[in-house]
């Protein structure tokens, strides 16, 4: 079984790709709904978090785990590897260096948290595959928390979207890296503000790609789907289809629980 996790929604966009990647796969994914967002906690109660969700996930038999959150990542994968050193652990973290590969103008941009982009994590990652191209880190606070209202359709926040892009593309920039796994999901807003001017950075399928690599016999299961969340389980799965993931549903082994960890 693979355990996937996240502060709340974002990472149902790597589960997505985990589950396109790995169809046989069984697969929990756990959102910290009690907890949400990441992005403006320190990193000590991120920790804290990681290690007791990861804990709850290698208790309930998963082999291989999947930190959906980038923010989660830069604070506290090591302290998870740490912890659990014969659990594989896969992180997600901002696609810099296909990005910088990418770029023909030697120019990109970075969407993400303010704990991301204030991270050692983010800062070593463009040090060691961004050389010589110019990074522009945007910290973007709320947008995390529109996702989980779902907000989306919210013309006030799809103004603010714009004004926030539109000094990184007429500055250059012609990759913008969504350095939150929250931020897939605001695709249909950015496409527009970007079109012909930048294309969109996401490492999801990357992270899929890894899993396949490291799954082993784990990859074949029933194909089963849990969805657990720390506090109202129910918005969870209703978020599936509200976020066009509407075909995971006929996977799933039961209604979404609340689980404690």
């Amino acid at each position: 079984m693979i355990g996937i996790f996240d502060s709340g929604l974002g990472g149902l966009s790597v589960l997505a790709a985990i589950a396109r990647a790995l169809p046989q796969a069984d697969l929990v994914y756990f959102a910290d709904t009690a907890h949400v967002p990441y992005g403006d906690k320190d990193d000590a109660f991120i920790r804290a978090r990681v290690l007791a969700i990861g804990g709850h996930l290698v208790e309930r038999g998963c082999t291989l785990v999947v930190v959906a959150c980038n923010t989660a990542t830069a604070a506290a994968v090591a302290a998870f590897r740490a912890a659990f050193p014969a659990v594989p652990v896969v992180g997600v973290e901002p696609g810099v260096k296909p990005a910088a590969k990418a770029s023909r103008n030697r120019h990109i941009a970075v969407l993400a948290t303010v704990s991301t982009a204030r991270s050692e994590r983010l800062a070593r990652l463009i040090r060691e595959h961004a050389d010589g191209v110019r990074v522009d880190v945007a910290a973007c606070p709320g947008w995390a928390t529109k996702v989980e209202t779902l907000h989306l359709a919210d013309p006030d926040f799809a103004a603010e979207v714009g004004r926030q892009l539109a000094p990184l593309l007429d500055a250059g920039a012609d990759q913008i890296v969504l350095g939150c796994t929250h931020y897939a999901f605001l695709a249909p807003l950015l496409e527009p503000v970007v079109a012909g001017r930048a294309a969109l950075v996401d490492v999801a399928d990357a992270v899929a790609r890894q899993c396949v690599r490291l799954a082993g016999p784990t990859a074949h299961g029933r194909g089963r789907l849990h969805l657990l969340a720390s506090a109202q389980p129910e918005r969870l799965q209703a978020a599936l289809p509200a976020l066009g993931l509407h075909w995971l549903t006929p996977r799933l082994a039961q209604p979404a629980a609340r689980a404690h960890a």
